[in-house]
């Protein structure tokens, strides 16, 4: 009886000294909410070092402290389809809810020096990247492309213009000849062993170009490492049947064939229904597949996009004329086909929406989908990197930039979604889905837990909200009802304000690699791969054989 006395007194004894310990920061009074172990409580959290450190109904005390009463503290959101890439959007981002944006749709090249870049400037969030398919085809397809030096997603238009110069888009018409094939995989293999979170592809541009084959080797250089592919897919777009969902299957078979991690970019099309079925099928057999979807009707994109000629726009919208379905918000109209040929062939790189009116209708089942993860597409600003403190107003582009959370948050609500599904699809299942491919960095974000990184976000329930229109002027009116954005322990936004000079943000990547792991293609290879053994036989022993007989 005394030693268990002893015992309960110096737990007793431990549990005062960690609460009565000073920590780095402090949220008292919140609705702490965990989707991982669906804890939901009105508790204290204590932050030391950029992690929580402690969880507890017990009284703690910090340097700094915020009282988060009526507010929910849930996981940092973060997004998988991120463009924001500059100080404006980066900006806008935040003030949305992000402490994690990463870029697994169009990707980078060079990542080993992308990642150099953004440790030696610093960045508010955290940030990662994947190889990208479409600008490594740029190499080697369009040789007179300067393509030295790391490139994304806000110099991917202007890589496309150049490529386009000679008449002919190499990166998205040209197939691979064996050498070229092999180019292309080695030099995405490298990207691999440097780091890289996996391959971001753009097929649904490339779709001349990229045959199923070097489709299906590319997702294997991944698969060799364990990571994923994120794609735009095939046929992306096309309201018709089978095209639409052919595309998200050729990847998928591909994907189970391999036994490789698959994210199916913006599932927010014709078919979406059929490929989140399948999904589901394939994750209830132990695959890590998932999908994405952003809440717009309309998606943006390079206003020469093949798929807006018109020998292909009529099919991909409907039927509805260009009047009904193209704005250029640069001129702040919907444009007429003269009106795009005239303003395409001028500007080919600019940003423009697509509209997509059956989208509003399948909203409420997408916020509705498990493992279906929220995911912006959020767009540069076009301002340039030191654009920190321009005002919300200046931005030009899409709306999901600045309100895609503050809108799922604000529907989820309108439509009886319960929260915790929504904190999942926009910070758990991310994280999870990511983490399973063994990248640490995900492995402990996306939770609301004791050891886990203080990424944090803490918003209102019942008043959050988007705010930002298509209208000009407005596309980067920020969420309100978001206080406090937490990244590394550190408040990139402290009460709705986003911190100028505060730039805590960490990469998330794969430790670099000694040696990558591509061997090239050949004939005799493939061949010694797949067939049995054969024996030489010639017209001579041949007829020495029947004689013999």
């Amino acid at each position: 009886m005394k030693k268990l006395l002893t015992t309960t007194l110096l737990i007793s004894l431990a549990a005062s000294t960690a609460h009565a310990q000073e920590y780095d920061l402090v949220i008292v009074n919140g609705r702490v909410m965990d989707p991982e172990t669906m804890l939901d409580a009105t508790l204290n959290v204590g932050v030391k070092d950029g992690r929580i450190e402690i969880i507890t109904p017990a009284e703690i005390v910090g340097t700094e402290t915020i009282d988060a009463s009526g507010h929910v503290v849930a996981p940092g959101f973060i997004d998988l389809h991120f463009h924001a890439l500059d100080g404006l959007s980066l900006k806008l981002a935040a003030l949305d809810g992000v402490t994690t944006g990463m870029d697994l749709e169009a990707g980078a090249i060079h990542v080993a020096d992308w990642y150099a870049a953004k440790e030696e400037s610093g960045w508010p969030l955290n940030y990662g990247t994947a190889v990208s398919q479409e600008m490594t085809r740029t190499r080697v397809h369009d040789p007179e492309v300067d393509t030295s030096g790391w490139h994304d997603a806000t110099s991917v238009f202007e890589l496309r213009a150049k490529a386009v110069e000679d008449g002919v888009p190499g990166w998205s018409v040209s197939r691979s000849d064996p050498d070229q094939f092999n180019q292309i995989l080695s030099y995405i293999d490298e990207e691999m062993r440097q780091g890289s979170l996996g391959v971001a592809s753009t097929i649904g541009y490339m779709t001349e170009g990229v045959t199923t084959f070097e489709m299906y080797k590319t997702q294997e250089v991944a698969a060799k490492y364990g990571r994923f592919l994120g794609a735009h897919v095939r046929f992306h777009g096309n309201p018709s049947n089978p095209e639409g969902p052919l595309g998200t299957s050729e990847l998928l078979a591909n994907a189970m064939a391999l036994d490789a991690p698959f994210s199916l970019n913006h599932n927010n099309e014709y078919g979406w229904w059929e490929n989140e079925e399948k999904l589901q099928k394939a994750r209830a057999q132990g695959y890590n597949v998932w999908s994405e979807y952003y809440p717009y009707s309309a998606a943006s994109t390079a206003i020469s996009a093949e798929f807006f000629h018109p020998d292909k726009f009529a099919i991909i919208s409907g039927g509805r004329p260009y009047e009904e379905t193209i704005y250029d918000p640069v001129q702040d109209k919907f444009l007429t086909q003269e009106e795009w040929e005239k303003t395409s062939a001028e500007f080919p790189g600019r940003s423009i929406f697509a509209f997509n009116p059956n989208r509003d209708k399948w909203l409420p089942y997408w916020q509705r989908m498990p493992h279906m993860i929220v995911a912006s597409d959020a767009m540069w600003s076009g301002k340039g990197l030191e654009s920190w403190d321009l005002p919300p107003e200046e931005y030009v582009g899409h709306p999901r930039t600045a309100g895609t959370r503050g809108k799922v948050l604000a529907g989820g609500r309108q439509q009886g979604v319960p929260l915790m599904f929504t904190i999942a699809q926009m910070a758990y299942w991310p994280a999870y889905h990511l983490g399973l491919t063994g990248l640490k960095g995900m492995q402990e974000r996306g939770r609301l837990q004791e050891g886990m990184v203080a990424d944090i976000t803490i918003f209102d329930p019942e008043t959050v909200k988007d705010n930002a229109t298509y209208k000009a002027g407005a596309q980067g009116l920020p969420t309100t009802g978001i206080p406090y954005v937490i990244v590394n322990g550190v408040q990139v936004v402290r009460e709705n304000e986003f911190q100028l000079d505060v730039r805590p943000g960490k990469s998330i990547r794969f430790p670099v690699e000694a040696e990558g792991r591509f061997e090239p293609i050949t004939r005799e290879n493939w061949d010694r791969h797949h067939a049995i053994a054969g024996f030489t036989v010639d017209d001579g022993s041949l007829a020495q054989s029947a004689s013999n007989n």
